[in-house]
């Protein structure tokens, strides 16, 4: 049989270490399609319910492997509905190929159904290499440059595969001028600084008494040498979000996440710092870092186009964080004098008491913040977590104490909503011998995550291990913006756009064959997650939470009190709950520790 374009494309494909796809079916990719079928158990594709939630999977897919991750849509809608979760894997630098059909190379230019611009609709996301074949012999190099590209340099790239294209007869390339003869292979290079440099960053970080690190998703291979960083220079450590993973949270000088969803030991240990040492980080929020002229700073990143814009350091290393914190530890002086933990341990102690007592408040009826902790002890050991963007991530951030073996990720730089439930299928289709936990609130399971519980009903009884959690935290209520409504814009909650219909979660996944529980009792929450991570099905674990418990940030300034109290001026319509959730979280006692 003669070898066909697509033939030819998954089998280098094949070649490069690509075993599964997360896509959607369309006419655009038949003969793709065609072909996939053809190469039988080479590959495993992944049905999902919609193109954006294939994208969200490979991105994830590559968090949680440090492989390329691969989706595949057809021509028109399928291609554009990739968008968001390409957008996701290009902010937080991970490799990701787009697979997209297009229309027939006579129709292109005619304004043909289903006809769009793809090489300059991807020419943003997949900035770093688009391609679209026009002739058989030029697929074999655009397949190798788009998965080299993408995996050097941790970016999305695309690739555009005309229908008629797709089932021609393939062609090597002529040995003649004009053609290229590319090959497969590349292996990530070990990225060290130069000597001198080092020595340059070792003398800062030797000079300071009160260190602070800063870890994110770039140091998440390199947990035994931040340790050993930090010990050797009695350093704290609070964690970007992506790098949430990155530390256990039974160190004493960890102190937990940083930021808007951050503690409140990370916003001191940043405020008191007199030497900062940011690691793979590209944290956004300037505000939550040392002052400028505060500390001394280094900072080290495989990407020189992220340093140095969050915070002005005097060092910026390029290089591999573990590699390069191996080179620079016998640099480095062992500090003596405990003082500075031992206040680090101070601060995370009353932060962790603080923690448990707003956890256990009452609510109307259950406490969000509850779920978590009463989560956090029961996880089990190596675990995958993943949460969405809202108010939830938020109890994620603080609440969810992480352990060795443990892994985490969210959606990072584009924040998206809609990506929790994808994430822990990519992660529980990667590792499917590990438990996942996925943290969503009612907003995103009924944009787009509420239609994948369908896909884990589909495929679960191929994991090994089939403990998979969704817990979704009904509220009733878009509960992040309304919060960011009333505390950074001084306005009442817009019932318009905030309120949400109330629907049973719980029963929709008992509808369609997964294990359904439901919890409106605070006291029940804990025998829940008990009988959710026992189940020898997947769960939707349904938790009616309280929407005027707020999702206090560890700092909140004079300014965001005065917008808050301007909002109860005006008049909301759950005022008298909100005054209620809020005095009940001692708001007003963090209201009087301003340090802008």
């Amino acid at each position: 049989m003669t070898q066909t374009v697509s033939d030819f494309f998954w089998e280098r494909l094949r070649q490069w270490g690509v075993r599964r796809i997360y896509g959607y079916p369309g006419d655009g990719i038949n003969g793709l399609l065609g072909a996939l079928d053809r190469a039988g158990d080479a590959f495993e594709l992944v049905q999902v319910r919609h193109e954006e939630m294939a994208a969200f999977m490979a991105s994830a897919h590559a968090k949680f492997t440090g492989e390329l991750g691969v989706c595949l849509a057809t021509s028109g809608p399928g291609a554009s509905h990739l968008l968001t979760g390409l957008y996701d894997a290009r902010l937080d630098h991970m490799p990701v190929l787009a697979i997209v059909g297009q229309q027939a190379r006579t129709a292109i230019g005619a304004h043909y159904q289903q006809e769009l611009d793809l090489v300059s609709m991807f020419k943003d996301v997949a900035g770093a290499f688009t391609g679209m074949a026009s002739v058989p012999a030029q697929v074999r190099h655009l397949v190798d440059r788009a998965v080299r590209i993408a995996l050097g340099e941790r970016r999305v790239t695309a690739l555009i595969l005309p229908n008629d294209l797709q089932v021609l007869p393939m062609e090597q390339p002529p040995r003649k001028h004009g053609a290229v003869f590319s090959g497969v292979g590349w292996s990530p290079p070990e990225v060290v600084p130069r000597q001198a440099d080092l020595e340059r960053a070792a003398e800062i970080l030797n000079s300071g008494s009160k260190v602070a690190m800063l870890v994110g998703a770039g140091a998440r291979d390199a947990t035994d040498e931040v340790i050993a960083v930090a010990d050797r220079l009695g350093a704290g450590c609070a964690k970007a979000l992506l790098g949430k993973q990155v530390l256990p949270d039974d160190l004493s000088w960890v102190t937990g996440s940083i930021g808007l969803l951050g503690t409140k030991p990370s916003y001191d240990l940043m405020m008191e710092c007199d030497t900062f040492l940011m690691l793979g980080s590209g944290f956004p929020y300037a505000e939550f870092l040392p002052k400028e002229g505060q500390a001394r700073g280094v900072q080290v990143d495989i990407d020189p186009g992220m340093q140095s814009i969050r915070f002005p350091s005097e060092v910026n290393l390029t290089g591999d964080v573990k590699a390069t914190l191996g080179a620079i530890l016998p640099l480095l002086q062992q500090k003596a004098d405990e003082t500075w933990r031992e206040q680090i341990a101070s601060w995370k102690a009353d932060w962790e008491e603080t923690l448990h007592e707003r956890a256990m408040v009452s609510a109307n009826p259950v406490n969000p913040q509850r779920v978590f902790t009463e989560l956090s002890p029961r996880i089990p050991d190596r675990a995958i977590l993943t949460s969405d963007s809202g108010s939830c991530a938020n109890w994620f951030a603080r609440d969810i104490r992480i352990r060795r073996g443990m892994m985490a990720s969210v959606s990072g730089g584009l924040a998206s909503m809609g990506a929790g439930v994808p994430y822990a299928i990519a992660a529980k289709f990667a590792h499917p011998e590990r438990p996942v936990i996925a943290s969503v609130g009612d907003g995103a399971m009924q944009m787009s995550n509420m239609a994948e519980l369908i896909t884990i009903a589909k495929y679960w009884q191929r994991w090994s291990d089939p403990r998979f959690v969704v817990c979704v935290l009904n509220n009733q209520d878009l509960n992040q913006v309304t919060w960011e409504q009333r505390v950074m814009e001084g306005n009442p909650k817009f019932e318009a756009t905030q309120n949400l219909p109330d629907v049973p979660y719980h029963r929709f996944a008992e509808m369609i064959g997964l294990e359904g529980i439901f919890v409106d009792d605070p006291e029940a929450l804990g025998p829940a997650w008990d009988k959710a991570l026992a189940s020898r099905r997947p769960v939707v674990l349904e938790v009616k939470t309280d929407p005027d418990v707020p999702p206090l940030p560890p700092h909140i300034t004079l300014e965001h009190a005065k917008k808050f109290t301007s909002m109860l001026a005006k008049g909301d319509p759950d005022e008298t709950s909100v005054i209620k959730g809020a005095v009940k979280q001692v708001m007003a006692n963090v209201f009087g520790d301003d340090r802008k």
